[in-house]
């Protein structure tokens, strides 16, 4: 039975460890491969949005990589998270060229954790700003974002990996996951440690992923940076553009 899409695009959460997913893109495109349709969540959702809004992975690149992190987001006193991403909706309507999901180039679907309802949630329309600074906010250190009267956070808290979405509609599918779970000696402060918890707790269907994926890439050495580091963007693009060259030397074109 033909497929609705060819390519689909899946990219996990990860925080400034979404460079790699821009490497492994830049990969793919380089192979004469664009996706026909993206699902992402958390730093996912961010690439996924401009991805599918027009954007080159080396032109994201030159959006974020001079200190992104620091500069969109804000300490202050911890009411409802420790920080805040209240740069990140402003860098999405100035740099792409859509307000809703449904109006960008690729299809797109975001993931997002509904607080009210206890459940997740696969956007693909509605306010592209709002829904994939909800699909970022992870719990504790960012505050959850209001839509529609009810409150949402990252999307990673109950699907970090959302091939659900997607899954019965492509003749291929890559996925991108900077978030694998592996030992860790130390943790510098209370942000890693939060971080490393939520992680902790995401139960991705990783029986669903292997099912239905075609390609998974987890760079090997993906652990050595921290998903909240803004000093290694050029090494995290490299990384996944070399982990995106090796592992798509024979998928279909």
């Amino acid at each position: 039975m033909t497929k609705k899409y060819k390519t689909g695009l899946v990219l996990s959460g990860g925080g400034t460890r979404g460079f790699v997913h821009l490497g492994i893109i830049a990969a793919l495109y380089e192979k004469g491969i664009k996706p026909d349709v993206i699902s992402g969540t958390s730093a996912g959702s961010i690439v996924g949005a401009f991805i599918a809004g027009g954007k080159s992975p080396e032109e994201i690149y030159s959006v974020f990589h001079k200190g992104w992190f620091l500069k969109y987001t804000k300490f202050h006193i911890p009411v409802d998270g420790l920080l805040r991403l209240d740069g990140l909706k402003k860098v999405i309507r100035k740099e792409i060229q859509a307000n809703t999901i449904e109006d960008l180039k690729i299809p797109l679907f975001v993931s997002v954790s509904n607080l009210n309802r206890g459940i997740v949630e696969y956007k693909n329309s509605g306010p592209l700003g709002d829904i994939v600074l909800a699909s970022s906010s992870i719990p504790i250190l960012f505050p959850p974002v209001k839509i529609n009267d009810e409150f949402f956070v990252d999307g990673g808290l109950m699907d970090n990996i959302p091939i659900e979405p997607i899954k019965n509609d492509c003749e291929q599918i890559i996925v991108s996951n900077v978030t694998p779970i592996n030992p860790r000696k130390n943790f510098k402060n209370i942000i890693q440690a939060a971080s490393r918890t939520f992680y902790m707790c995401v139960k991705a269907n990783m029986q669903q992923v292997h099912e239905y994926a075609t390609i998974i890439i987890e760079p090997d050495t993906i652990d050595n940076f921290d998903i909240l580091s803004i000093g290694h963007a050029k090494e995290l693009f490299e990384l996944g553009y070399n982990a995106g060259s090796n592992a798509f030397k024979n998928l279909d074109t």
